[in-house]
């Protein structure tokens, strides 16, 4: 069984965060999505609209999805790697040139895919603002 590992924070639910879910699952057989925190988002600088457990249930609602941890802090990658028996890391491609995952690539294969164009929930927030 190949085992795939995403991660993100998943808040507003939109076309681009179903994309890369099923173009993560068709490169495995199981698909482990980290969830950011709420604590860890803060960390981050981010404010989610929803809570880390309805992120959690929504994700956990799609069908590409088999199982929801909860991201906490950069530095839990190789561990959940470990873990998990993780074959795949995916993540966006804006990610690519990030020193957040260097090293990764000695534990798993990375893959970085593009992003959906025109969507992203900045954009959503920024159009609800105005």
């Amino acid at each position: 069984m190949k085992v795939v590992i995403t991660y993100g924070t998943f808040d507003l639910l939109h076309k681009g965060h179903v994309n890369i879910l099923r173009r993560a699952k068709e490169l495995g057989d199981y698909l482990i999505v980290g969830v950011s925190t709420d604590e860890f988002n803060a960390i981050k600088g981010k404010k989610s609209y929803y809570s880390y457990e309805d992120r959690k249930m929504i994700v956990e609602a799609i069908r590409y999805v088999d199982l929801v941890i909860p991201e906490e802090k950069w530095e839990q990658k190789p561990d959940d790697i470990k873990k998990y028996n993780v074959d795949v890391m995916v993540m966006g491609s804006d990610w690519a040139d990030s020193n957040e995952f260097s090293g990764l690539q000695d534990l798993c294969e990375m893959v970085f895919l593009p992003r959906t164009e025109n969507i992203s929930t900045t954009q959503i927030k920024s159009d609800l603002k105005a």
